[in-house]
């Protein structure tokens, strides 16, 4: 079996001030920082990351020393004309609007889609999980997003729940193994041993 830990980053100036933080490459905040420092996460064989500053900040900060494999798809979703804003700063935008009404399932204006996301996020912990299979890799942390550990979650963990359900805070995250011969196998399943699901 292989363990991984998927942990979102640090808290943002923009998660403080719940925004939509997807592309925009913003650093921790100081309170952010000050919230990993009391955390306390098993030292993994292997760390993956999102190229994001705000993950690779938070990987550092959780697992010093310990060199971070980037891996690109597992960037958080582009919230296009959405991007660094708030529900606030949205409010009378019909196309905000409109997706609010979706229940969040259109496409973000000028960004991705849920769909599209999805898909590369699930390219990206693919890639994480054949490195560990590979080089025989019994524990690994992936240090990534809210959005792409609710996509990884949604799509793969033995227990249904819908994408929302699996939300996490910053420096949260879910330890979950799999199986690596199933998963070789195109048995892809994610059993859910425990959560932290605040800093």
């Amino acid at each position: 079996m292989i363990k991984l830990w998927l942990i979102r980053h640090g808290m943002t100036e923009g998660n403080k001030k719940a925004r939509y933080i997807g592309v925009t490459d913003e650093p921790l905040c100081p309170e952010g920082i000050e919230v990993l420092r009391k955390m306390d996460y098993p030292g993994p064989d292997a760390v993956y990351v999102s190229p994001l500053k705000r993950c690779v900040q938070t990987a550092a900060i959780l697992f010093p020393g310990e060199p971070v494999h980037i891996i690109e798809e597992l960037s958080e979703c582009d919230f296009g004309e959405f991007e660094n804003k708030n529900y606030k700063e949205l409010d009378g935008n019909a196309d905000y609007q409109a997706w609010v009404d979706s229940k969040g399932m259109l496409p973000f204006p000028g960004g991705e889609s849920r769909e599209e996301a999805k898909r590369r996020n699930l390219t990206g912990f693919d890639k994480a999980v054949t490195r560990c299979i590979r080089r025989g890799i019994s524990q690994a942390a992936l240090v990534i997003h809210g959005g792409t550990i609710m996509n990884i979650m949604e799509e793969y963990a033995q227990i249904p729940r819908s994408f929302y359900e699996w939300h996490v805070k910053n420096g949260g995250g879910y330890e979950v193994e799999l199986d690596e011969n199933l998963w070789q196998k195109n048995r892809k399943e994610l059993i859910l041993k425990s959560s932290v699901m605040e800093g």
